[in-house]
């Protein structure tokens, strides 16, 4: 059951194979009773704090210093970071923070030109994207939601769906053509974004339940910088769509 739980997280970068090669590494190399060479749940939480700063720091300068290289930049160096993670998650100590800081640069270009066209946007949607951590915490904490299989499995789904949503849309994009309702207001456009963002924030639980079978089946001590990274892309892909809902209800 804690394989399953690990191995079948919502969140893209959370792949099984992922998890288990780098087990079968602490396992083959004899290091499975060096505590401190394994993932804990602490270590995880202690590595998230440290990226949110880093972010938080970058963004700053993001959105006191804005331009298209920040959002361009930031945000296909920070796409091409998580591939190569995904791909090397013993490169995650290193590359993580890379992350972070190019997350931070796109996300306070982007904040400044919301905040540009809504006073006191970008307050509403950060202090939202809090609530939505800590009041999914607290449902995963309580059980009120259960992290099993088949809900693993149906928000997988779920995520998907969005991702192939969201690239039709930009390739259409390309061409001229704008996606129906996706960009737009009106209770059709409203109700989307609220699905969205209601299933991006379901991702958390599934991030915080890998730092729980993470620490339970033994994972490497890198795999926390990775654990910490997919929280880190939950967290943006939130406050990205709650930016996106509030600037349709003002408009």
């Amino acid at each position: 059951m804690a394989r399953r739980s690990l191995f079948q997280s919502g969140n893209p970068v959370m792949r099984e194979s992922i998890y288990r090669t780098a087990s079968q590494e602490v396992l083959d190399a004899g290091m499975t009773s060096v505590a401190s060479e394994r993932m804990t749940v602490r270590g995880a939480i202690t590595k998230s704090f440290i990226l949110a700063a880093i972010l938080l720091f970058t963004a700053a300068i993001g959105f006191s210093m804005p331009s298209p290289l920040m959002v361009w930049g930031g945000a296909i160096g920070g796409f091409v970071l998580v591939m190569v993670m995904s791909f090397r998650p013993q490169l995650s100590p290193t590359l993580a923070p890379v992350y972070a800081a190019l997350e931070g640069l796109f996300l306070g270009a982007v904040s400044f030109v919301y905040a540009a066209q809504f006073a006191g946007i970008v307050f509403q949607a950060f202090s939202l994207t809090i609530a939505a951590l800590f009041a999914m915490l607290f449902i995963y904490q309580s059980g009120i939601i259960k992290v099993t299989g088949r809900f693993r499995t149906m928000l997988v789904m779920a995520t998907g769906a969005i991702a192939l949503v969201y690239i039709l849309s930009l390739v259409l994009n390309l061409f001229g053509i704008t996606m129906p309702y996706l960009h737009q207001g009106g209770p059709i456009g409203l109700g989307i974004s609220a699905v969205i963002l209601a299933i991006a924030c379901l991702n958390l639980l599934l991030d915080f339940d890998n730092f729980k079978m993470g620490e339970q089946y033994g994972a490497p001590a890198y795999m926390e910088w990775f654990s910490a990274m997919g929280l880190m892309v939950t967290l943006v892909w939130i406050y990205l769509e709650i930016l996106r809902l509030l600037s349709r209800l003002r408009e």
